[in-house]
Order: C-alpha cells, then structure tokens, then sequence
C-alpha cells in the first residue's frame, strides 16, 4: 500500500452526549402548513403512481371489485397502522430534543440507556448505519420517480407528448439540483400554500368520484384484504411490493420532525393529508370500477379532460416540492454523520442566515444530480422506477421497527404485555412489505441495494479508520502532567496564544511535540483544544465551554456543539474568559496536526479498506475551514501514522 498523506479533520472532534433542545418558532398553524409544504410532499406524490403500478405494474392485477378493494383496503390499513400509528403517534415520541431520523434516534437510544460511543452495541450501530446508507438510495429514486410520473401525465393530455417526456423531466430535475446553491429560504415559503392546494385538488377529486361510485366506501372494510389474499395469496404477496409505494415518505415525516415539530406534523396529517390521500385512493378505486381502462393512469383520468393540463402542472410543482425536500434531508443526513464520525468532513455553506437548517452540501448536492439523471435515463418510466423504489422504502421501515423494539424496552421501559404485541404488529406489516419487494431486486431492487452496500461501506470504513488513527496516536502520546513538569519548563516562551487542536481530552497533542521539537520554543498561554459533538442535535451557548487549567500557562479546554451545529472555534474562543486576557485572533495561532499514513501489519483493516479510509481523508474537507479557522493564523505540522 503506497503512503498517503491525510487531514484528520476530526482528530480535534470528540463525541459527548451533552446538549440542549431546540424547539421550532411559530403558530401552530403556520407550522402545520410549513409541514404540509415540506415533509409530506414526499407521501403527497404517491397517489401519480402506486396504484397504477399495482394494477399494471411488473405484477399486473385483474380490474375487478376483490382486487380494486382489496388494494385500497391494504393502502388505508397500512397508512393507518405504519404512518398514523407507528410514525405518527409513535416513533415521533423518540424525538433527541426536537430532531428525528435514524442516526438522531440512534444518539437517543446511545445516550438514555447511559453507554459511552465506544460500547454501541454493535448491531444497532450497524441497524442505524444501514438505513442511513438506503436512506441515500431513497433520495437518488424519489426525485426521478415523482418528477417522471409527473411529466407522464402529458401522455394524458395528448400522446404525441411522450418523446417529450424525458428531456423535460431531466431538465426539471437539472434546474432543481443547480437552484440549491441559492437556499430554498423564499421558495420555500410558497411550498406550503402549493401543497394546501395540491392536497385539497386531491380530496375534490377523489370526492367527485367516490359520490359517482360510493360503493367504492366498503374498502374500508379489512375483510376485503383478506379476500384479496385468499383469491390469489401468491399475486396479493407480490403486489405488496406496489402497495407500499403508498407509504413513501413516511421516514421522512420522522426525519424532518427537528423543522417543524411533533404537534404541527401531527395536525397536518390528522386534520388534512391522510383525509386528502384516502378520498384520492377511494376515488381512483371507484373510476376503475366505472372504467378498468382507468388503471393506466388513475391519477390524471379522475380529472376531466379540460383540467387534466393544469393537473399535469400542478403535479409537477408537487413533486418539485418533494424532490426538493428529499435533497435537503439528503444535506442534513450528511451533516449529522459527518459530526456523529461516519463521514469526512465536507463543504458545507449556510444559504440563509434567519433560517434554522439550511445548508447546502456541493459534493452531495452534484452527486445526487448525477445519479438521479442516470437514474431517470436508465430507467425511462416511472413503473420501472418503481422495482428500485419499494426496497430502500422498505428496507429503512423495517430499520426503524428494529430499532424501536430497543427504544421501547429499554428507554422507555414498556411492559412485555404492550410492547409485544405492538412491536409484532409492525414487524408483520414491515416484514411482508420488505419480503415483496426483495422479489423485485432482478427488476431494479438491485440498485438501491447497491447504493446501500457502497454508502455502508463508506461510512463504516471511515468510522473504523478513525478509530484506529486516534487509537494509535493515543499509544504514543505522552502524559500531559509530565511534559508540563519537564519539557515545558525548559523551553523558551513567546508572546501570545498557542491554540493545538486535539481530539483526546487527555496526553499531549503530536502538533505541540513537533512544535518544540523543530522551534523550541512555546507561547505564553496553550491552549489544548477538543471539540465534542454531543449526541444531542443542539447545545446551548451555556453549556459549550469548559476550561481547565493546568499550571504554567497551560489550559485544557473542551468546546460542545451538538450534531446540528457548525464548529465555529474562534466564535467561540471570543466568549472565553476563564483563561487570562481576551482571545484576539491577531495574538492567536491555531496549530493542527497533518498525519501521513503509513501501510502497518498491525490489526486493523484490510488494504483495500486502509487505501479507501486513506483516499477519504486526502479529500475531506480543509480542517481549517470546517473548523472555521482564521487562514492567515494557521499552522500545520506533520508526523507518520500505523494503523
């Protein structure tokens, strides 16, 4: 294995489980209609698609009353029992002060069941990463999906629109990656009244044609599940897999909970999306029941043919909407494993400075528009979309259920009666879809298992080399008391303030051995500096400092941000005041170690991991600026790392 040279960027970052909450500002109804805007256009979109693709899907289905009711009784039992009850009403109880998803739940379970980072156990730390890694999967499909399915809607109004279809969905989706840059700030404050109105165009016409078909009210009834399966319990087990592409979105209600809170999610699908969605999946039942001809595109045939252009748009600027708020979530996933140790660092600009939470991610942001254009001209229609879509949907649910059956035993402490019984609830539902959709893997469930394995890989790769790294240096550094006592005494001292970067509250950091080892000389005041990411998303300005010091004009000072926050050190030096005179940036140098790795027979990890973990730090993020370092005040000093 050929040297490389690395930044350990995160070798001054530590992780803490210390912080605070934060709370979204706001009425209860302007943050409902915010969350009808942002969270739900992912689930708002499904009804372009998951019917069509469970009656002439890969799986086509006979257009008949067992398995028109049997389909939506499925759609409605399973929206009321997954989304309603076990997002809805459940999982969002475990929210880690505001914020949700799996790598917050994650922290969550880590900090109240009083275990330190390094004793996870194992498998839920694998559970928690793998449904990050499909969670990246389901941000690549679901803009290519939604955006396609939209566009397919011309073919609709008039067939001649079809050699249209592509290029115009590719240039949707190409403007909508190259508008990120700009923040979504003051687009975003029109995508809650779009989406009011796209909800309530799907209750009037699911309504207008529930009133011409009301028969169509007894799929309400679970019986017509089970008669859906008794009828053909091999083709009912395969549709399940196009069945769940009504549940698309449901992760993302709990990811995005830290925008807008628990209570204004709740109102919004209670009060609006859930009626709106059942009365467009009732109504789409019954125009099959009028006309099974209808199954080729439902959604746009409930519309009269004068109204079905300006439902194209309508549907088209929904799912903008959605791809939009899967991009973002894709931006605040990276975050939190960047600060959480499961990601190098990356560029990361704030695009507005009132706004909580948007930020926007150059590498993510390219990489995901790449992948959803090859994506969209792979794949060419949205039903064939479709097959990749259902297994990183199902997947990431099946994570969640898992990782609850910990949160409800063991946070919350729930007697075997109740948790039992619910947990094997959810296990059924996630279980059948999950099983359904992994006979689509031939048919395009490879590709978000792909996506999975890779992301797995990185992340995991990334977190174990890190480990190694620190464990090494920590081998060879020497007790801080002793080099005081010793070395320190010696050493000629300069004006001003030496601040090393350090990821171990304890021993000497390698920047200052060099530093007295090659200039012999230290500066009036050290600083030993680590910043912890709490396992917290947001940590008070209170609570983020701690200084300790230790004799000579040595301090140890730890700084605490939580996984939703910005390193900003010299903001933060500024506030200081326990450790002599103001911090002045002018006065102060920031010293950071450059570790060159070094191939090692010692155990750690294969070659081909150590050249992946080795190619990751060469192009992580300067840790000058994810620190936010001044650039004119830093100094790098380099030395050899084994792992």
């Amino acid at each position: 294995m050929t040297a490389a040279t690395v930044e350990p960027a995160q070798d001054a970052v530590h992780h803490d489980d210390a912080g605070h909450g934060h709370h979204p500002k706001g009425s209860l109804r302007a943050l409902a209609l915010g969350a009808i805007g942002v969270v739900f256009g992912d689930i708002g979109t499904s009804p372009l698609y998951a019917m069509k693709e469970t009656f002439v899907g890969h799986h086509k289905l006979a257009v008949d009353l067992v398995h028109i009711y049997g389909v939506v009784s499925l759609m409605f039992w399973s929206l009321l029992i997954i989304v309603t009850g076990k997002y809805i009403f459940l999982t969002m109880r475990a929210d880690n002060k505001g914020e949700g998803g799996s790598l917050a739940l994650l922290a969550l379970i880590q900090r109240k069941t009083g275990q330190g980072p390094g004793r996870w156990s194992h498998g839920l730390v694998m559970l928690g990463v793998l449904a990050t890694a499909l969670f990246f999967g389901d941000c690549m499909i679901t803009p290519a999906i939604s955006v396609l399915s939209a566009v397919e809607g011309l073919v609709v109004v008039q067939a001649g629109f079809k050699p249209y279809v592509l290029p115009i969905a590719a240039g949707i989706l190409i403007g909508l990656f190259v508008i990120q840059a700009r923040g979504t700030d003051i687009l975003g404050k029109f995508f809650g009244p779009i989406m009011l109105v796209y909800f309530l165009t799907l209750a009037g016409l699911g309504l207008n044609s529930v009133v011409q078909s009301p028969e169509v009210l007894q799929a309400f009834n679970p019986v017509w599940g089970y008669r859906f399966f008794a009828a053909d319990p091999w083709l009912a087990f395969l549709a399940l897999g196009s069945v769940v592409l009504a549940l698309t979105g449901a992760e993302a209600l709990y990811a995005d909970m830290g925008h807008f809170g628990r209570k204004p999610i709740q109102l919004a699908w209670v009060g609006l999306v859930l009626p709106a969605l059942m009365l467009n999946y009732l109504g789409q039942g019954g125009l099959m029941i009028r006309d099974p001809s209808a199954a080729n595109n439902p959604f746009f045939l409930l519309a009269s043919e004068g109204w079905r252009l300006p439902l194209v748009i309508l549907a088209t600027m929904a799912t903008i909407i959605a791809s939009q708020a899967v991009i973002t979530g894709a931006f605040s996933v990276c975050q939190q494993a960047v600060q959480l140790g499961l990601m190098p660092r990356l560029r990361i600009n704030h695009t507005s400075a009132s706004a909580l939470g948007q930020i926007y991610l150059p590498t993510v942001n390219w990489a995901l528009m790449v992948m959803v254009l090859l994506l969209v001209l792979s794949f060419r229609e949205s039903s064939n979309l479709a097959a990749a879509y259902g297994i990183a949907v199902t997947g990431t649910m099946f994570i969640t259920t898992c990782m609850l059956i910990v949160l409800v035993r063991r946070v919350w402490n729930w007697p075997l009666l109740i948790a039992i019984p619910l947990i094997t609830l959810f296990l059924i539902f996630d279980g059948a879809y999950f099983a359904s959709n992994v006979t689509k893997i031939p048919d395009g469930g490879w590709f978000p298992l792909l996506v999975g394995v890779v992301a797995f890989t990185l992340l995991t790769t990334w977190a174990k080399g890190r480990q190694l790294m620190i464990a090494r240096l920590r081998e060879s550094a020497m007790p801080i008391k002793i080099f005081i006592e010793s070395a320190a005494s010696a050493a000629s001292r300069v004006p001003g303030t030496a601040v090393f970067m350090t990821s171990t509250p304890d021993g000497v950091p390698h920047a200052l051995l060099h530093n007295l080892k090659h200039n012999k000389v230290l500066h009036e005041r050290v600083i030993l500096l680590t910043v912890k990411i709490a396992d917290e998303p947001y940590v008070e300005d209170e609570s983020r400092m701690k200084v300790e010091d230790l004799g000579k004009g040595f301090h140890r000072m730890v700084i605490k941000y939580g996984f939703m926050q910005d390193a900003d050190v010299p903001s933060a030096l500024k506030q200081v005041s326990a450790c002599g005179a103001q911090f002045k940036m002018m006065d102060t140098s920031f010293f950071l170690a450059r570790q060159t790795l070094l191939p090692s027979a010692k155990p750690g990890m294969a070659i081909w991991r150590e050249k992946l973990f080795a190619w990751m730090l060469r192009n992580a993020e300067s840790a000058m600026e994810f620190f936010r370092l001044p650039t004119n005040r830093v100094v790098e000093l380099g030395s050899q790392v084994e792992i």
